[in-house]
């Protein structure tokens, strides 16, 4: 019997023990006797907007329980939960959310009539229910938003919350600390923007990037795939992630948390702040993340030196050694203060971020060598500004600005005078030093962004949204090198205008139009002559450009809806992509914009019957995507460094679907499955040119292009006293095999192939006193199996990690 088949019989094995365990336990608590539960009371209302319209389908739950319902088509809910003190959560579709204090009474009626206030932009449109994924209803924009409330307990980051969202795929290079794409559709990297509370996080800097922010900062996350609104304001192809964290009117409040784990894995969070009757507000947040990475990989040539350029990998003979030179922390805090609810403004506040980072380097883009010294360090400081004001000097004029200032420094160190094998052994070197080239290069970048949104509503059925955005880059690097290149400025400007039109004619159908305008001036050392690395000249380039787009969406039946959308898209390229990081990636100045025409087709289904609920849903994409940029890899001297260029043209097509169910607050069950065709469509090797593109209509290297993810989760509550709640989670995550290269190159037996991988997680939590306190356990990749992502860059293996976390005051 195969390899192959041995493997897919242990990890099905897996699978079905895990399910057979949880379901037996499900089993033996269900038959509990009745009267260990407390009686549950009624809880009805009305939901209207400020102008006395009835809101149907808004989402009605009891803030730290799993006590919820929808309106109906009158705008009246019920619920039912035992006697005590809640906050009752109200939000719907175009309105901010409500909270309020209630009291459940078994001796009187709990009626409580809600009056939501429309909300301020299209970035609050998606409706989160307890538990799981949701889509974003009416709007004509394909997007989901994953709850990250229900992940607090566990040590996640947000990107690898963001895994089990339809479509998606986190690809990182290493452990904790190391480099992150996330991956859409398709698309990953810089295709995709992010976002915290709709504003763009170009050039934050490495600790403050999605994989080091633990998921207790979010209060759901955002997933616009492919056309995204006017609002964000985005040169995105791919798609738009938008963080969203609370900011709901509360008394003091603290969430605290701590986590320990494998490798030697600190992680630390606490979110505490405070609104007071007279409007004034402030918050502070801060994280840490630790990590030794000190796990095992499967390497060859281990007791190789780099023997003055030559590769390490000269050895056939594979063998498993621990990541040795591989340490990460960064340490993060941001502070806010302002006032909300004022006549002048709804919030406005200024906050200031600082964070730093350390990073020791174990090895190159392609774990081919180790490196024994090297290292990367760091610190960012940003100020901010928030402004938002409802019905801005007339009725139905929303107003919307931020701005930022963000100064970062990146300190790349080579200097050592020793190198190094896999074992940690290392001897002097001969010739000159550093590992790779001797360098101590501070790179100082400035990074502006300021955006500002207009809405204006016109009734029911119209609104217009204007959107413009400003983003600068400036960097300056200071070396003990002798080129002239470090004395000129690498500088990136870009300025992106938006206008859309939106008509709602009835609650069936709405339809969106919108028009975009791109521009970028960016300048740059350019070396005087092909292979001069001493002698460069500045150099500037612009572009500018028009784009477009459509969104609309219909409901063929009350629960049945379906979404279209095309794009006529821009892509300007990133200070990264154009000037490097001044170490392992090396830029190209000369990068022109990625075009791309963009078409999504989404249909899906979501229907509660009693206490079950349902939700399926299906969507095909297209993309056509010209001068398309590409990352790939370079060999210099035996090191592999990160490079990038435009391809030509990229043709994509495919699909994905997911579905859910649940009953009531006990268990939940669903998967997500992802399927892309990407491949290069470029016909000859270079413009105007007639030899042919040997991989022309062969897959694009590098990129998975079939993955799928699986969970089901277990809830027992009231589980040893009134308030408590165990949960029980196993999760699974699969990726087909996808060639390194292009696969038109090379015999079938020499191709070089990322394996096919099945990881299964288990996490296991206890919250007590309605989420004042929580503990949780968890085991990732349980059965060892080895992890492979970024052209063949191993991850970590079996893995156990605990996390106690603590929420006093008003949720």
């Amino acid at each position: 019997m195969s390899k192959y088949v041995l493997d897919f019989e242990w990890h099905f094995s897996c699978f079905i023990l895990v399910i057979m365990c949880m379901a037996y336990a499900s089993h033996g608590f269900a038959q509990r006797p009745r009267g260990h539960h407390r009686p549950q009371t009624i809880v009805s209302g009305k939901v209207f907007s400020t102008d006395k319209t009835i809101i149907d389908f808004a989402t009605v739950y009891l803030r730290g329980t799993n006590f919820g319902c929808t309106t109906n088509e009158k705008g009246i809910y019920h619920l039912k939960a035992p006697a005590g003190t809640y906050t009752l959560v109200v939000s719907a579709i175009g309105f901010d959310a409500h909270e309020q204090k209630i009291e459940i009474s078994e001796e009187k009626q709990n009626k409580y009539t809600v009056v939501l206030k429309p909300s301020v932009t299209e970035l609050d449109e998606v409706v989160v229910v307890s538990n799981g994924v949701s889509r974003l209803k009416r709007s004509a924009f394909n997007a989901i938003a994953l709850d990250a409330k229900s992940m607090q307990n566990s040590t996640l980051n947000l990107s690898e919350a963001l895994a089990q969202a339809p479509g998606m795929k986190l690809r990182e290079s290493g452990g904790v600390g190391s480099d992150m794409q996330l991956m859409m559709d398709g698309f990953s990297g810089n295709h995709i923007k992010v976002f915290i509370d709709g504003v763009p996080q170009e050039g934050v800097g490495s600790s403050f990037g999605l994989n080091n922010i633990p998921v207790n900062y979010a209060e759901r996350i955002e997933v616009y795939k492919g056309v995204v609104p006017v609002g964000f304001g985005a040169d995105a192809i791919g798609g738009v992630i938008n963080i969203v964290t609370n900011k709901n009117k509360r008394n003091w409040f603290m969430d605290a948390s701590y986590s320990y784990g494998s490798f030697n894995t600190h992680k630390s969070y606490v979110n505490f702040g405070q609104t007071f009757k007279n409007g004034l507000t402030y918050e502070i947040n801060a994280f840490q993340n630790y990590s030794d990475n000190s796990y095992k990989i499967d390497a060859t040539g281990v007791k190789h030196f780099l023997e003055g350029g030559g590769s390490q990998q000269n050895s056939e003979l594979v063998e498993r050694v621990k990541r040795f030179h591989d340490n990460y922390h960064n340490e993060a805090a941001s502070g806010k203060i302002g006032f909300v609810d004022k006549a002048w403004a709804d919030r406005l506040m200024l906050g200031i971020t600082y964070s730093r980072s350390y990073q020791e380097i174990q090895t190159d883009a392609r774990q081919t060598v180790a490196f024994g010294e090297k290292f990367r360090k760091g610190y960012s400081i940003m100020p901010s500004l928030e402004y938002r004001k409802r019905d801005l000097l007339t009725k139905g004029l929303d107003l919307v600005l931020t701005a930022n200032y963000n100064r970062n420094m990146s300190n790349n160190v080579d200097t050592a005078s020793y190198e190094f094998n896999w074992l940690g052994e290392k001897r002097y070197k001969n010739g000159s030093l550093g590992e790779v080239s001797y360098q101590d290069t501070r790179s100082y970048n400035d990074n502006w962004n300021a955006t500002v949104t207009a809405n204006y509503r016109i009734g029911k059925a119209h609104a217009f949204t204007f959107n413009h955005v400003l983003n600068s880059f400036h960097r300056r690097n200071e070396t003990i090198e002798a080129s002239n290149a470090n004395n000129i400025a690498k500088v990136t400007r870009k300025n992106i205008t938006g206008l859309s039109y939106r008509m709602t004619p009835s609650e069936k159908w709405n339809l969106s139009v919108f028009g975009k305008y791109y521009n970028q001036f960016n300048a740059g050392p350019v070396p005087e002559s092909s292979g001069d690395n001493q002698n460069y000249y500045r150099n500037t380039i612009t572009c500018s450009t028009l784009g477009y787009g459509a969104a609309g969406t219909y409901f063929l039946l009350k629960d049945i809806q379906i979404k279209l959308s095309y794009e006529k898209a821009y892509r300007l390229p990133t200070n990264e992509e154009l000037f490097g990081n001044e170490d392992l990636e090396q830029g190209e100045f000369t990068l022109r914009p990625e075009k791309s025409d963009n078409l999504n087709l989404n249909l899906s289904y979501n229907r509660q019957f009693g206490k079950h609920s349902v939700y399926v849903e299906g969507g095909l994409v297209y993309r056509y995507t010209k001068d398309y940029i590409q990352r790939t890899t370079e060999n210099v001297s035996g090191t592999y460094y990160g490079a990038y260029s435009n391809h030509g043209r990229v043709k994509t097509k495919g699909y994905n679907v997911s579905a859910r169910y649940g009953y009531g607050n006990w268990v939940s069950v669903g998967g997500n499955y992802t399927e892309m065709d990407v491949r290069d469509d470029e016909e000859f090797q270079e413009t105007g040119s007639s030899r042919p593109n040997l991989s022309y209509g062969s897959r694009m290297p590098n990129l998975p292009y079939k993955f799928a993810n699986s969970d089901i989760s277990f809830f027992w509550q009231n589980c040893g006293k009134k308030g408590n709640v165990l949960s029980l989670t196993y999760d699974n995550l699969y990726m087909h095999s996808f060639p390194l290269f292009s696969e038109a190159y090379g015999s079938k037996q020499n191709k070089m192939m990322i394996p096919t991988q099945f990881s299964h997680n288990l996490a296991l939590s206890y919250s007590m006193k309605n989420g004042r306190y929580n503990l949780s356990f968890e085991c990732r990749n349980f059965t060892d199996e080895k992890l492979y992502d970024n052209f063949n860059l191993q991850k970590a293996g079996r893995a156990f990690y605990g996390k106690v976390r603590v929420y006093l005051g008003n949720k």
